[in-house]
């Protein structure tokens, strides 16, 4: 039932969109988008993906309802970005030669559609294009479906750490 989204890079026109995504898929999961640590790159998505050599693409349906966030051509159903694992958050691991995925997140009411399974091979694909071999996701305890997504798409759990209050679950792919 994936048909339906198309996937596109990220324009200036989006912002607004891709932080009301955000904070919807949060609160979905029982987190609070207030308390996420390092959130200010969906404030500077140019500056911060583009600039630094990743991607950041967003997910459009044609139907736009009050679920989902309205884009210049439709309704934000995912989004997803990559950067090289050099410029990532200084708090985290770093990985010589890896990228990183970051703020992977689909509609609540889209869900379960196979559009993050879409988006997350998109990302890889770009991701290889590049020359990069190992791809970096790191997720919270606290969100098991996010977990469950990684290891069914044969991301390998490599480590635990504490951000906070929140269990992070660091994965790697070779891609």
């Amino acid at each position: 039932m994936t048909d339906q989204i198309q996937f596109r890079s990220y324009d200036d026109r989006d912002a607004a969109a891709v932080w009301r995504l955000h904070e919807r898929a949060i609160r979905a999961t029982g987190n609070d988008p207030s308390d996420i640590p390092g959130t200010s790159d969906l404030r500077h998505i140019e500056t911060r993906y583009f600039d630094t050599g990743g991607a950041f693409l967003v997910g459009v349906v044609p139907a736009v309802d009050d679920e989902l966030p309205e884009t210049f051509d439709g309704g934000l159903a995912a989004m997803g970005g990559f950067l090289p694992n050099e410029v990532g958050h200084a708090d985290e691991r770093t990985v010589p030669g890896a990228a990183e995925l970051h703020r992977m997140r689909v509609a609540p009411s889209r869900q379960r559609r196979g559009y993050g399974r879409r988006l997350l091979h998109r990302l890889e694909q770009q991701v290889a294009e590049q020359g990069y071999e190992v791809l970096l996701a790191t997720t919270s305890q606290s969100q098991p479906a996010a977990v469950a997504f990684y290891r069914d798409e044969g991301y390998q759990e490599v480590g635990r750490s504490t951000q906070g209050e929140y269990e992070l679950v660091h994965f790697e792919k070779r891609l």
